[in-house]
């Protein structure tokens, strides 16, 4: 009788320990930056711009947060997002961004990942500003997504109206 009531004492404590998934998920939210930026499970997301200096560690929490490979610039269909991966000396932004939009669904979002300050091909945040706007997106503030990137967080104009 003494052992069942240690064991039932052992147990409702363990089960009172196990973590609640609300806060599990928001732990996530504040440590993965994919997450942060508001990818979901299912999504096909779109790269373009890859390179070299890419942030492997951020593609993978992509992925992992989507469940699936990043598709590449061939992909022939919609995709939910595009991950735009650009440097100064790139071409003209407003004109890929133009391109981008072509490539995600109505109300999608472009994560346009840039180097951070003083890194090679740094882009100034008002161009950033002035070719999102140029291209008809809602760009959101700049946040640091690694080492060396900072994301912003650009909306095609149904998904800046469904955010009011």
């Amino acid at each position: 009788m003494l052992r069942a009531r240690a064991w039932l004492s052992y147990s409702q404590n363990m089960i009172r320990r196990q973590p609640v998934s609300a806060t599990a998920d928001h732990a996530e939210e504040r440590t993965n930056p994919a997450a942060r930026l508001g990818f979901q499970p299912g999504q096909v997301v779109q790269e373009i711009g890859y390179d070299d200096d890419v942030d492997q560690e951020l593609r993978k929490a992509i992925e992992g947060i989507i469940e699936a490979d990043l598709v590449d610039e061939d992909y022939d269909d919609v995709a939910d997002a595009v991950v735009l991966w650009f440097r100064d000396d790139d071409g003209d932004l407003t004109d890929v961004l133009v391109d981008a939009t072509t490539y995600i669904e109505e109300g999608g979002a472009i994560l346009l990942l840039t180097p951070k300050t003083g890194r090679s091909g740094y882009v100034e945040p008002s161009d950033i500003s002035e070719a999102a706007t140029t291209a008809g997106l809602t760009a959101s503030k700049s946040v640091s997504v690694g080492k060396d990137w900072s994301g912003s967080r650009l909306a095609t104009p149904k998904a800046a109206k469904s955010k009011r």
